[in-house]
């Protein structure tokens, strides 16, 4: 299986992962209304949401970056490139938004973010 399809798989469990984060030894969680006791969630475990509900945000433009790219048959490897690059943006965001620094996690984000655009735009360049 590609490097690329991996990342997709890894996109995809970032989210779960960010949301144990957020509830990771809280007694008081409730199943039975989890996102009402979200809300209430402050500092590190809340912004730990955050990251959680914006990684389920920028899974389906990424997933479908490299389908597309794949069924363009853009060159494997810068495939392969963008979406590891992706997902180290994304880790970095992560790691940046659970330790509060605002504006370094938006710089994270928008390199994940050019990261998709360049997959969508990588047959293009490579049938030219």
């Amino acid at each position: 299986m590609h490097l690329s399809y991996w990342c997709v798989l890894i996109a995809g469990i970032m989210p779960v992962v960010t949301v144990a984060i957020a509830k990771w030894g809280r007694p008081d969680f409730d199943n039975s209304e989890p996102r009402r006791w979200m809300e209430k969630l402050e500092g590190r475990r809340s912004r730990a949401d955050a990251a959680h509900r914006n990684h389920f945000e920028a899974f389906p433009f990424f997933a479908a970056g490299v389908l597309v790219a794949q069924q363009l048959q853009a060159p494997q490897d810068s495939i392969n490139m963008l979406a590891a690059a992706f997902i180290a943006a994304r880790l970095v965001y992560t790691f940046l938004y659970l330790t509060d620094r605002a504006t370094l996690r938006s710089i994270a984000w928008l390199i994940g973010y050019l990261c998709v655009i360049a997959l969508f735009l990588t047959p293009v360049f490579h049938s030219a």
